[in-house]
């Protein structure tokens, strides 16, 4: 009964080494232990009715007592070795797939199985006792296991679970194998085993002692870059080995490096228009207010008041196109905010022009966010909202009911289906004083926090923009 018990260990290993999931499927597990329990019941119960084994007393040579197995033994017995077998085609589809060299393990589950043969030996001829012999091929298989190839069944059950190269070193940085992939990747690797791993990939064991991970490797001239990771594989005690993972992250990396180059871009630009710009606007705007003054011009001249609306535009446009600029910068530090507070002290600092409009706060909510930036944002909506919808605009802020977010709605005019999207471009507006940069701005954070933002209609009919995508905090 006891011996039994060992086909279950013997499956749950195989599925938890290969990295299946049967041994933690909990129908596999109550059948499995109904299937247990029906046998062991058989067993006991054979004295009521002989089903598994007779035992008969002879005379003749001499006296013994003569065993003959029933029916139900040779089914237990079947079953036994079938689930046996489904746990070797378990190993050994693995030790095929990741394409190691696994001649050893494959030889070692061939000796598991091998006492087989000494079963129908024993059935059949009277060379051997007519018992199972299957426990010497688990003794084999556990010795073999434990004290002989642990590290090579560790290496493997590493490379099995990744499609990534994996090199297997020993405790002593030497090469013992290395996967399909990794021999894709690194061609000399094939005929390197032995060696030290500083012999044959310098730049790889140069990467493992350094602080950054990510390797850059040319395949077939071009840039990839792997992240590499070092694993240890067999007991804290014996120290067998490691695992050397190459996990390919070109995209990201591509999609860091075009973001840095970006940001470079931006900063240059930014620094443009501040420095090349602003400065003969300013001397422009000095000198046309001491122009006016020297010749006295009326302060209702319509040309001087063009000038000034001309030269007040141009400062709103740089202080809009550097705002822009800076916001679409990644945000790098985070701060908890209350949706509330935020918006309650952005809407005293928009100047409203009337005393007419109303803010309606619904659902409060904390979340992370870069805090100036989201009072950017903030007030760009409102402005928005202001411009458009009137001077009796009512403004609602409150969470968004079905997903992590905020919204502003008002009931103005609202915004045509058509221009939903157009109006997050740089430039867009329909209002002669507008810049044009006010909802490009808010497109810009929301990107920047790696949000995202959509347009629909309020339920007043007006504009309803929902902010979604953010890290709620309790």
């Amino acid at each position: 009964m006891v011996g039994l018990a060992t086909v279950g260990a013997w499956l749950y290993f195989c599925s938890a080494y290969t990295g299946r999931t049967y041994h933690q499927n909990s129908t596999y597990r109550r059948l499995a232990v109904a299937v247990y329990i029906a046998l062991i019941a058989v067993k006991v119960t054979n004295p009521l009715h002989h089903g598994y084994f007779t035992a008969t007393t002879i005379a003749t040579p001499f006296s013994h007592l003569s065993v003959y197995m029933g029916p139900l033994h040779w089914t237990a017995m079947g079953l036994s070795y079938a689930l046996a077998f489904v746990g070797y085609f378990m190993l050994l589809e693995l030790f095929t797939e990741i394409n190691f060299d696994t001649r050893a393990l494959f030889a070692l589950v061939g000796i598991t199985a091998f006492p087989v043969a000494f079963n129908i030996i024993g059935y059949t001829t009277p060379f051997l006792l007519d018992i199972t012999y299957e426990p010497l091929g688990v003794v084999v298989f556990a010795v073999g296991f434990a004290f002989v190839y642990i590290d090579q069944f560790n290496a493997v059950q590493l490379a099995g679970e990744r499609n990534d190269p994996v090199i297997a070193l020993d405790a002593d940085s030497h090469i013992r194998d290395a996967n399909r992939a990794a021999r894709t990747v690194f061609p000399g690797i094939a005929r390197a085993k032995g060696t030290h791993l500083e012999m044959t990939l310098l730049q790889v064991a140069d990467y493992l002692s350094s602080d950054d991970p990510i390797l850059k490797h040319q395949e077939e001239g071009q840039t990839r870059y792997y992240h590499v990771t070092d694993t240890s594989y067999g007991t804290a005690k014996a120290g067998l080995g490691r695992a050397i993972v190459f996990t390919d992250v070109t995209d990201r990396e591509r999609y860091r490096e075009e973001l840095e180059r970006q940001n470079e871009r931006l900063e240059r630009f930014a620094s443009l228009v501040s420095h090349d710009l602003r400065n003969p606007l300013n001397v422009a705007t000095g000198r046309f207010e001491l122009l006016r003054e020297e010749i006295e011009v009326a302060a209702d001249n319509e040309h001087a008041a063009a000038v000034e609306r001309a030269l007040t535009r141009m400062d709103d446009l740089i202080d809009q196109i550097l705002t822009l600029a800076r916001d679409g910068q990644p945000v790098d530090q985070w701060d908890a905010v209350l949706l509330s507070a935020v918006v309650r002290g952005c809407w005293e600092m928009v100047e409203t022009r009337t005393s007419t409009a109303k803010l309606r706060l619904d659902d409060d909510l904390t979340f992370k966010a870069d805090q100036t930036r989201l009072k950017r944002l903030s007030e760009n909506l409102f402005r928005n909202v202001l411009d458009h919808g009137g001077q009796d605009v009512k403004v609602t802020v409150g969470a968004l009911s079905d997903r992590p977010g905020f919204y502003v709605s008002d009931d103005g005019p609202g915004i045509p289906e058509g221009d939903r999207e157009s109006v997050f471009e740089a430039g867009y507006t329909t209002s002669k004083e507008g810049t044009g940069f006010g909802l490009a701005i808010v497109a810009e954070v929301v990107t920047a926090h790696g949000w995202e933002i959509q347009v629909t209609e309020s339920d007043a009919g007006g504009a309803r923009f929902e902010i979604f995508g953010i890290e709620t905090l309790a």
